[in-house]
């Protein structure tokens, strides 16, 4: 079974900066894209950063030029790195991947997330 756990969240004042990161675990044939979404409170989930097909990293606005989001195939591993922290950055941050497992088989799996605390 695939399995994502998220860790590096914690409570940080404004500017400072944080690293998650996310450990992937399971067989996984293929990988087509993986990112982080964070939900802050009374909000809906958004899309914070991914990777798709072809490398190609999306952010969004909110969080373009603050923060980055970087794999490392070896470690079977994915960051975001989190830079001059706002306390509207203040969510549950989730590692996500979509791809397929060895039978070609549609895969989806979510971390549990991890709390990031911004103060002011």
């Amino acid at each position: 079974q695939v399995q994502l756990v998220e860790s590096g969240g914690g409570l940080v004042q404004a500017g400072e900066s944080l690293r998650l990161s996310c450990a992937v675990s399971g067989s996984i044939f293929s990988i087509i894209v993986m990112g982080w979404h964070r939900q802050a409170p009374g909000k809906q989930r958004e899309l914070v950063a991914q990777i798709l097909a072809g490398s190609v990293t999306n952010y969004a606005d909110s969080v373009k030029g603050r923060f980055t989001m970087s794999r490392d195939n070896a470690k079977n591993m994915m960051y975001l790195q989190m830079n001059s922290l706002k306390p509207d950055d203040t969510a549950v941050y989730y590692c996500n991947l979509l791809g397929f497992d060895n039978n070609k088989r549609y895969l989806e799996v979510w971390g549990q997330g991890t709390l990031v605390t911004v103060s002011s």
